[in-house]
C-alpha cells in the first residue's frame, strides 16, 4: 500500500474463492461485504484471483512477474517453489526485477508468522503492560506494520541502487521477527549494557522522569520531559517552583533516582485542574504533552480519513484506487496485463 500510495502500479494476486484472509476479519464490514481490516491496507491495488496449482494461472503470474519491477510475496518458505515459481530463475530472467520475500521467522522456518505470536517472541509483550501485571500486546498489529514499512524501505533502496547502476542483491528477505526485534531499540540496548531483563513500566518510562500518564480532574494526559530545560519549564507551568530549584532533581539521572517523589508531587497537582488547562499551560512552557484521545477523536484530526480507503497516506501519497473486491480486475488483467492501469479512471 505504501508503494501504491507513492505511485506504484500494484497488482494483488489472491487465491480464488476466499482471497486475502483479512477480507473475512470482521465485523465491521462495509456494504460490499469487505472487512474494515482489509479496507485499511488495500487501497491503490488491482485484484486478480489466481490458482497457482493451475498451469494457465501460474503462467499468467509468471508473465506479470517478467514485466514487473518488484515482486512482494509472503508465502511460507518453499511454497512458491513447490508451485513452480522460482525466484532465482525469475531474477536471472529479468535483470530489473527486485524480489521481496516476507516471512514470519526467516527463510529457515516454516512457522506461520502472525503479529501476535511475534510480539510475544520478540520481547514486546514482556515489556508492555502494568508492573506486576500480565504481559500485554500493543493495540495495533505493529509488528506487521513495521515489517511492511521495512520492506517498502528496502525495496525503494534496491530500486534506487538498480537505477544508479550500483551492484545490489535484488533478493530482499524481511521477517516479522527481525523487524520486531530491531524495534526494541533503546530497550534492547539497556538490556545489552546492563545484562539485566527489561521490566514493564506501564505508562512510565524506564529512562526518563517525568515521562508518563497523569490524571487531570476530567481525563488523562501525558507529559514527556526529554531534557532538563523541559523539566524546569514543566515545574514552572505546574506551579512547583521549589522542585525546579531542588538540586537532587536538576538532572534526569537525579529524577530517576527520586522517581516516586517527582511523580507523586506532579500527580497531586495535575489532579486539581482540567486536562485542557494543563495542556495550555504546558504548551506555553514548550513542554511535550498531550491528551489521551479515543480513536474517534484521533480520526477527527485526520481530515482525509475515509471509511473506504482508511487513514491518509503517512508518506504524502495519494489514493488513486479504492480497495478492490476479490478478482475485481481479473478479466482486465488477463486481457491487458500491466496495461490495465492505463484503462482505469483514477479517483
Amino acid at each position: 500500500m505504501v508503494l501504491g500510495d507513492l505511485g506504484a502500479d500494484v497488482i494483488k494476486v489472491e487465491r480464488p474463492t476466499s482471497g486475502d484472509d483479512t477480507r473475512a476479519w470482521g465485523p465491521p464490514f462495509d456494504e460490499r461485504g469487505e472487512s474494515a481490516y482489509y479496507l485499511s491496507i488495500n487501497r491503490n491495488k488491482l485484484s486478480i484471483a489466481a490458482d497457482l496449482g493451475r498451469a494457465v494461472d501460474r503462467a499468467l503470474v509468471v508473465q506479470l512477474i517478467e514485466r514487473a519491477d518488484v515482486v512482494v510475496e509472503n508465502f511460507l518458505p518453499g511454497t512458491l517453489e513447490q508451485a513452480g515459481i522460482d525466484s532465482r530463475h525469475l531474477l536471472r530472467g529479468n535483470s530489473r526485477l527486485v524480489w521481496c520475500s516476507i516471512t514470519g521467522f526467516g527463510a529457515g522456518s516454516r512457522r506461520p508468522g502472525y503479529d501476535y505470536v511475534v510480539q510475544a517472541e520478540a520481547g514486546w509483550m514482556a515489556i508492555t503492560g502494568e508492573p506486576g501485571g500480565e504481559p500485554m500486546k500493543t493495540g495495533v498489529a505493529l509488528a506487521d506494520i513495521l515489517a511492511g514499512k521495512d520492506a517498502a524501505i528496502a525495496v525503494l533502496a534496491a530500486l534506487s541502487g538498480r537505477d544508479r547502476g550500483v551492484s545490489i542483491d535484488r533478493f530482499i528477505a524481511i521477517s516479522l521477527a527481525e523487524s520486531a526485534r530491531a524495534a526494541l531499540t533503546n530497550v534492547a540496548q539497556n538490556a545489552l549494557l546492563s545484562r539485566t531483563e527489561a521490566a514493564r513500566w506501564g505508562n512510565a518510562h524506564a529512562n526518563l522522569v517525568p515521562y508518563q500518564l497523569f490524571r487531570a480532574s476530567d481525563r488523562a494526559i501525558v507529559i514527556a520531559v526529554g531534557n532538563d530545560d523541559q523539566w524546569r519549564g514543566c515545574v514552572r507551568a505546574l506551579g512547583l517552583d521549589a522542585m525546579g530549584s531542588d538540586v537532587r532533581l536538576a538532572t534526569n539521572a537525579g529524577r530517576l533516582t527520586h522517581r516516586d517523589l517527582v511523580i507523586s508531587a506532579l500527580a497531586r497537582v495535575i489532579a486539581t485542574r482540567t486536562a485542557a488547562e494543563w495542556i495550555q499551560a504546558l504548551d506555553v512552557a514548550r513542554v511535550p504533552c498531550g491528551v489521551v484521545k479515543t480513536v474517534l477523536e484521533a480520526i477527527q484530526d485526520a481530515s482525509e480519513a475515509s471509511p473506504l480507503t482508511g487513514m491518509p497516506s503517512s508518506v504524502g501519497g495519494k489514493v488513486r484506487f479504492a480497495p478492490p473486491r476479490l478478482d475485481e480486475h481479473g478479466e482486465l488483467i488477463r486481457r491487458c496485463g500491466w496495461d490495465a492501469f492505463e484503462t482505469l479512471p483514477l479517483n
